[in-house]
């Protein structure tokens, strides 16, 4: 009798022009052992990926963390139950803290993951950069957080202008003063609330890594890339694989000062003296993670791997060169999925 094949479930199903990073970890996983089952799991019944029949054969919705841990972990449960997870991987911010939270049922029921711990996913908050910097060695813009309009109004004498006022999640808006200032702050309150963190422009070229942490302050693997083409949401629409010692350089401080347990990506800008600066880092693969495997280095899988407790088979090196360039394409779906989608929140083909 035949072993079962691994089933991983992903979040993450959005791709649209500000995709998330679910269809792109499951291609990369699949680069990798064709014969991995992968589960879906959306948010929108419109999410482009649960249509991409050649990567998921079975979809399910989750409510949204916002909703409650009840009813996040009964919908886990309700999957793990029906299918069977070997290994869960979450690719969203805002869902990381209720996925840290339910970890030890995870683990209780068998599903294995490669999270941070709570205090690593703290250390590498937005508003908490400068102390990361001061620990790990990192050159970090001047940051700040506010949490009223008066901070606001006040703050250019710490983190002057021009400077990006973010989310604590997502979204970055560019402001010359303040009335640009008030109006982006005032945006970011009414999507994602307060605190609302305010950092110092960096003149330069951007470049990202996404990197892989084996939770004992090793760096398993890492993967340098510069953006040659961004959206007017300033996501990267091409990029280019590089290597600099300094740039991967950042990211085995990243992992030497906090212990990083899992994937992230670290966001950084050269400047003209070729000094990296820290933006942010994000506690989960980027939506361009796919680009790794295509360079030969699939970590995706590597992540996989660990969390069943396996050492990773990537190799130590990747090519440089290797480009990616988005597309955009028309799907073509059945409405009998849509329409199971939007009754029953899932399908299974």
């Amino acid at each position: 009798m035949s072993e079962r094949p691994l089933h991983v479930a992903v979040t993450g199903l959005n791709a649209t022009d500000n995709p998330a990073p679910g269809v792109a970890v499951i291609r990369a996983l699949h680069d990798a052992d064709p014969t991995i089952r992968t589960i879906g799991l959306g948010y929108d019944a419109l999410d482009p990926g649960i249509y991409a029949t050649d990567l998921v054969r079975d979809v399910f919705l989750l409510p949204y963390p916002s909703q409650g841990l009840t009813a996040f972990w009964s919908r886990l449960e309700y999957v793990h139950h029906k299918l069977g997870i070997d290994v869960i991987i979450p690719t969203l911010d805002a869902e990381l803290p209720a996925f840290l939270d339910l970890e030890p049922k995870l683990r209780a029921l068998g599903i294995k993951t490669l999270l941070p711990t709570r205090e690593q996913f703290t250390l590498r908050e937005k508003g908490r950069l400068a102390q990361l910097g001061a620990k790990s060695g990192i050159r970090v813009p001047a940051t700040a957080v506010v949490n009223t309009i008066e901070e606001l109004s006040r703050v250019h004498y710490s983190v002057p202008y021009p400077m990006y006022v973010k989310g604590l999640y997502y979204g970055a808006t560019l402001a010359m003063n303040l009335e640009d200032a008030t109006h982006a702050f005032y945006k970011v309150v009414a999507q994602w609330g307060i605190p609302v963190v305010v950092q110092t422009q960096i003149l330069g070229e951007e470049f990202n890594v996404v990197a892989l942490g084996d939770g004992e302050g090793g760096l398993v693997g890492a993967v340098g890339m510069k953006k040659l083409m961004l959206t007017d949401k300033g996501k990267g629409w091409a990029g280019i694989t590089v290597r600099d010692p300094a740039l991967l350089e950042v990211a085995q401080q990243f992992m030497t000062a906090t212990k990083w347990r899992g994937p992230c990506e670290i966001e950084l800008m050269r400047d003209s003296t070729g000094h990296y600066h820290l933006i942010e880092i994000n506690p989960r693969f980027p939506a361009w993670v796919y680009l790794s495997a295509g360079a030969g280095m699939n970590l995706p899988y590597a992540a996989v791997e660990l969390a069943l407790g396996k050492k990773p088979s990537i190799s130590g090196d990747y090519k440089v060169g290797t480009l990616f360039v988005r597309i955009s394409i028309d799907q073509i779906a059945s409405i009998t999925d849509f329409q199971h989608m939007v009754t029953t929140g899932e399908v299974s083909r």
